[in-house]
């Protein structure tokens, strides 16, 4: 363990990581940026991203996060391709530790840990995932050329993906459990205009099915409960996602579905520690937002520096174990 204490750890590489990054640079904090698995998080996978103000032609989600890496960097973000295995917030300075064997000390941390796809948790899902079931349709679509596939879900990446996914398919399937979609209405508009997509509507995927491969989804309507049997040759999954924070069981307080909890300036429940973007976002879930909450978060590591350095690094720190040890 290195006995330098960092001002400020970043654990998350994605748009609000990365603005944090960017920020606290600026303020010569010279912060240390944990990129996770990797770096991007779900925009890196994302195929165009047209919401995103300065873009009007749309940017591709690896070139926006490629981007935003660049700036962060140029103005001295440190970036380390490392996964955090534990974290210790009882004691201050904070403790990280990584895959990679290493331990870090930091004076704040900023955790941007981002969430991942939620499962089906269905019979085959897991039998067949890199076999025909996938959640990414940038990074497998084109391996399905010529081929009819199934998207599960209702929202924006349901739809987004799902047209993204014609451009290889000859058909694609859009199954939901509602005979509405939660999309906004461009994308609705889109998808209904596509003669490659056809909805089916008030059903759910009750199991995947196949040999070496995926050759088929049971379907059981959620009204009638009849059940059926749709050949495939994919399956895509978009049904929501689950918050990363399993590191901060124990260390942080959590809502019901696991998000961490902040106030309105990013602070968690211990004093130093903060969360910005989908970690603690289970509303809004846009770049845009989380490049917000990846700023603000960062604004709040420069004043609580401060604040410590102000009020003597002792003093501070007795308190900031108190109140984390409280919670």
């Amino acid at each position: 363990m290195s006995d330098q204490v960092e001002n400020v750890i970043i654990i998350g590489s994605g748009p609000a990581g990365l603005t944090a990054g960017l920020y606290t640079a600026r303020a010569e904090l010279n912060p240390l940026l944990l990129t996770g698995n990797e770096i991007g998080g779900q925009v890196a996978l994302t195929n165009e991203i047209e919401n995103y103000p300065g873009f009007p032609e749309g940017i591709a989600g690896p070139e926006l996060v490629n981007r935003m890496q660049q700036q962060a960097e140029r103005f001295g973000c440190r970036i380390e391709y490392d996964y955090v295995t534990k974290v210790d917030f009882k004691q201050h300075p904070f403790r990280i530790e990584t895959a990679n064997g290493k331990t870090y000390l930091a004076k704040a941390v900023i955790v941007a840990t981002g969430a991942t796809p939620r499962k089906l948790n269905v019979p085959g899902e897991k039998e067949f995932t890199g076999r025909g079931v996938s959640y990414c349709a940038t990074c497998d679509g084109f391996f399905f050329r010529g081929k009819e596939l199934v998207v599960v879900g209702g929202g924006d990446s349901a739809l987004e993906e799902g047209l993204f996914l014609t451009r290889f398919a000859t058909k694609v399937r859009i199954v939901h459990r509602r005979d509405q979609l939660r999309a906004s209405q461009i994308l609705q508009r889109r998808a209904f205009a596509n003669d490659k997509i056809e909805f089916i509507w008030n059903s759910v995927v009750t199991s995947i099915n196949g040999d070496d491969a995926v050759r088929s989804v049971t379907l059981k309507n959620v009204k009638t409960g009849e059940e059926s049997e749709l050949k495939t040759d994919g399956v895509f999954i978009y049904v929501g996602y689950v918050p990363n924070s399993e590191l901060f069981v124990g260390q942080l307080e959590l809502d019901e579905m696991g998000y961490i909890v902040t106030d309105k300036r990013m602070h968690t429940s211990v004093p130093g520690v903060f969360a910005a973007g989908e970690i603690q976002d289970r509303f809004f879930r846009q770049v845009a937002t989380s490049v917000g909450q990846g700023c603000a978060a960062a604004m709040e590591v420069e004043k609580f520096i401060a604040e410590l350095e102000d009020r003597g690094y002792e003093e501070y720190k007795e308190q900031v174990v108190a109140s984390s040890q409280a919670g």
